[in-house]
């Protein structure tokens, strides 16, 4: 994932984030403001049938305005003009509030005009326990009214609170998302970082081998070539050895910075025209001596005359390379391969098949993927670092041709790759040009 992908993801999220954030705290707010009025309007309402039938019970009246006043979010003053009994008072309260299923704690207080004081009343409360840690008995006078009395709310915060649990939930799981948010988004951070001074190291350290390389190669091949190495049997299998496991670490770095260039965007393909089936004869004939060294065969069945594939020659050959060498390390007792190639609706379909170990049902998703080797337990006959497939892999993408792999434990593998051709006039007359390059133009005299 490059940085501006990284960039753009933290950047989109961060918006929706904020966009979540801002309908979570329009809804709290709208929530608890809808609460809020709900709970003054049965305030209100409870309070005023309170006043009504104190004063029905007083054989009085009510006075035409300003029954119930607000003084505060949770203070009440109530106006009757008429004595109070406190213990009515005290039935009533519960009455009216129990009717409206208002359900919340609240004390209240008489004002004594004899006195000029406010005479504490009781607090009354639905659950025992919520008369912790709260503010009680400060009802303040209201000298506007002469027979009044308050009521207050202490925990009223609360019962809105115990309310809005829903909103609260969300809200809180809201939260969590965003601090997973921040923690994943760190994560991949710190996951990119060190994946970039991975392959910084991986990609120095290769290129610092390909001076040793290069050297071993330029030693081995004097070796080869001296009259004394070349008269001592043993010496000569020695700088063969030598050869071949320098050619052999030297395909190893090669494939690493080609991977590597693939990954940053700077591999480039040479695409030329290719005739597939003498290609494949070449590399046959190249691996079919070591094929025939461990007692197996290799076959190769291509009814494909003058087919050509517009492709990069190089990697098209490593490619197959690399997946015959497969098929050869993972056979079973002898290899046993077969090389075919077809035109089915104008594509190439190209087929590797073996009869190896094959690979199991869980693990074959996983095999195209870099540095990704099957597990063998203690097992460790076959070397490499698990680079092939993925490179197959990257090449035929680069190409846009398709590749797929088919196999059972214990009964091989087969390889696909489906290559579109070109349009039949352009590699006809390539093959045209090709063909009047090769040959010598015959004039005629008549």
């Amino acid at each position: 994932m490059n940085n501006s992908t990284i960039l753009r993801v933290m950047f989109l999220g961060a918006l929706a984030i904020m966009g979540i954030i801002a309908m979570q705290a329009y809804w709290v707010v709208n929530t608890w403001n809808i609460n809020e009025e709900e709970f003054n309007n049965k305030v209100n309402l409870a309070l005023y049938n309170v006043a009504r039938s104190l004063a029905e019970l007083n054989e009085g009246i009510l006075p035409p305005r300003n029954i119930v006043n607000r003084r505060t979010t949770n203070y009440y003053v109530v106006n009757i003009e008429s004595e109070i009994d406190a213990n009515n008072l005290e039935y009533f309260l519960q009455k009216e509030f129990e009717k409206l299923a208002l359900y919340v704690d609240f004390e209240y207080a008489v004002f004594d005009c004899h006195t000029n004081e406010m005479v504490y009343g009781n607090y009354c409360s639905y659950s025992p326990l919520e008369k912790k840690n709260l503010e009680l008995g400060d009802l303040p006078q209201y000298n506007e009214f002469t027979y009044y009395f308050g009521v207050k709310f202490p925990s009223r915060s609360g019962y809105l609170f115990g309310k809005m649990q829903l909103s609260v939930f969300f809200s809180v799981i809201l939260l969590l998302t965003i601090i997973f948010f921040a923690f994943t988004m760190f994560v991949i951070l710190r996951q990119k970082r060190l994946s970039e001074l991975q392959k910084d190291f991986i990609n120095n350290m290769t290129h610092e081998f390909k001076t040793p390389i290069s050297t071993v190669k330029i030693a081995a091949d004097v070796l080869m070539t001296h009259p004394r190495i070349q008269e001592d049997e043993r010496l000569s299998r020695y700088a063969n050895i030598v050869k071949e496991q320098n050619q052999r670490l030297n395909n190893q770095v090669e494939k690493v910075l080609q991977l590597a260039k693939i990954e940053q965007g700077s591999f480039e393909l040479k695409p030329e025209w290719v005739e597939i089936k003498g290609l494949l004869q070449n590399i046959v004939e190249s691996v079919a001596v070591n094929v025939e060294k461990l007692g197996g065969t290799l076959t190769l069945d291509a009814p494909i005359e003058e087919t050509l594939i517009k492709a990069d020659r190089l990697h098209l050959t490593n490619i197959l390379h690399n997946l015959l060498d497969n098929a050869i390390k993972y056979c079973r007792d002898t290899p046993q391969i077969v090389i075919s190639a077809a035109l089915v609706q104008r594509h190439l379909q190209l087929r590797i098949a073996d009869q190896g170990i094959g690979i199991s049902k869980e693990n074959l998703p996983k095999v195209f993927q870099k540095f990704y080797r099957i597990p063998t337990g203690n097992v460790h006959k076959v070397k490499g670092f698990g680079l092939g497939l993925y490179y197959v892999k990257s090449i035929c993408e680069a190409h846009g041709w398709e590749i797929s792999l088919d196999s059972q434990e214990g009964q091989g593998t087969t390889v696909h790759i489906t290559i579109p051709q070109e349009a039949p006039a352009k590699w006809f007359l390539a093959w045209t040009q090709r063909l009047a390059k090769e040959k010598t133009p015959v004039t005629s005299n008549i």
